[in-house]
């Protein structure tokens, strides 16, 4: 099997269901950058030490990535589509556990801080930006967002944010505060 089709080559992608739009179609930004998120997730967890203490965040983002796919696919699809409808609502409340696990175990957060740290971290800062700008180009679908998918990119923000100040914390990276000029 070839991995080029030439479907594309005059700027345009098929849909999940074979309707074909523009490549600057808004629901093709969206999913192209939760792929970029995924990547991105993919980096970072790359560089996370091959420790017993860092499996079951390896663990968890390896997931994580699989339910980005998952959100590609109800991206893909069309608008109102049941297809697109096949994310569900509480995916997010894994996260939330894992959140709540993993902040049990962290400082309280007193101010903002800098993003970087140790270079996992940092990665993980980076996922969460790009999961902010994935959220936007879904958001930015107005009512042919889905519901389910923009509060699951909200709280996965939430969750990269502390698995970055969880790997610092773990590697003994301290965070840098935020000072106003």
């Amino acid at each position: 099997m070839k991995i080029y089709t030439k479907t594309g080559d005059k700027g345009q992608t098929g849909l999940r269901g074979g309707t074909r739009v523009s490549k600057a179609d808004p629901r093709v930004a969206a999913y192209g950058e939760v792929d970029e998120l995924n990547a991105v997730l993919g980096l970072a967890a790359g560089t996370l030490p091959r420790r017993r203490a860092f499996a079951q965040l390896r663990l968890a983002l390896e997931k994580v990535q699989g339910e980005l796919f998952q959100v590609g696919a109800a991206l893909s699809a069309p608008a109102g589509s049941p297809e697109e409808a096949a994310f569900k609502a509480g995916t997010e409340l894994r996260l939330e556990a894992e959140i709540d696990r993993m902040s049990a175990a962290l400082p309280p957060l007193a101010n903002f801080i800098l993003p970087g740290g140790v270079l996992p971290a940092a990665g993980l800062h980076q996922a969460r930006a790009v999961c902010r700008r994935a959220e936007r180009a879904v958001v930015g679908l107005g009512t042919g967002a889905p519901p389910a998918v923009v509060l699951y990119l909200n709280r996965l923000s939430d969750f990269l944010f502390v698995c970055a100040r969880w790997a610092n914390n773990r590697l003994r990276s301290p965070e840098t505060r935020w000072k106003a000029p």
